[in-house]
């Protein structure tokens, strides 16, 4: 009898088969983000044309193992790179930026909401893990309130610090956006349904709709002084109250 193999799990296509450590710290969310965005990117079979474009920060190294054509420009600069990429290459490439909070909510700011306010035909993924995790972890506009960082020891107070920026509900409100969704990948069913989001996300971009953006919650058990597993109930009793996982825009047309 002849014998049939069929692939359930292992590693995605686009990720390059190269035997090479890049130093996540332990029960880091972001490896697992990066797989998510890649497997998407695997089922849709677009690996072969897309453009990466990282941001500054330690939410870009999973993609160091990507079998991608890879960008990296100034701090918070992500979506401007990507959208002149987008314009030289047009439909040729399916363009993405993968940034950290601080990178596209911070000192990205500017670059983010202008180039969703222009529609342009780029998919944004943000990673949060509510911190400054690469410089050690410095309140961010995520840090949730009560939550102790370096900069804010006794907790992130709204009367002196703000509030929680809440990027994907923002953008949601704006014309040029056709997708904007919050995922997190920390246990199985998120992790799945995140895969779904950033899928629809990149759909977007396939059928020339328009500003694709996903969210993705990730753990930093490191500078959130916690163990791992810790970290991952945290984010469901914490993290994931303050921001609430689900699609806030899917539109098929911008008028």
């Amino acid at each position: 009898m002849a014998e049939s193999k069929v692939k359930v799990y292992g590693r995605p296509s686009v990720h390059a088969d190269i035997r090479l450590s890049l130093g996540a710290c332990p029960g880091c969310g972001h490896p697992v983000a990066a797989k998510a965005i890649m497997e998407a990117m695997d089922e849709l079979g677009i690996g072969s044309r897309t453009v990466l474009v990282g941001g500054i920060g330690c939410h870009v190294m999973g993609f160091f193992l990507a079998n991608v054509d890879m960008a990296v420009g100034g701090h918070g600069t992500a979506p401007a790179i990507a959208t002149g990429i987008k314009h030289a290459l047009y439909d040729d490439a399916m363009v993405i930026t993968v940034q950290g909070d601080g990178d596209a909510a911070a000192i990205g700011a500017g670059y983010l909401i202008n180039a969703a306010a222009r529609a342009e035909k780029i998919t944004v993924f943000m990673l949060n893990n509510a911190n400054y995790g690469t410089t050690g972890g410095q309140m961010a506009p995520t840090t949730i309130l009560g939550q102790v960082t370096t900069t804010t020891p006794w907790g992130r107070d709204a009367a002196r610090y703000g509030y929680p920026m809440h990027v994907p509900e923002m953008l949601a409100t704006m014309r040029g956006v056709a997708y904007a969704a919050r995922g997190s990948v920390h246990n199985p069913a998120n992790y799945t349904r995140t895969k779904k989001f950033a899928k629809a996300a990149l759909q977007k971009q396939i059928d020339g709709v328009g500003f694709g953006f996903v969210e993705i919650l990730t753990a930093c058990p490191v500078d959130w002084h916690m163990d791992p597993l810790d970290a991952l109930v945290w984010m469901e009793k914490r993290q994931t109250v303050e921001y609430p996982v689900g699609e806030f825009k899917n539109i098929d047309h911008i008028e």
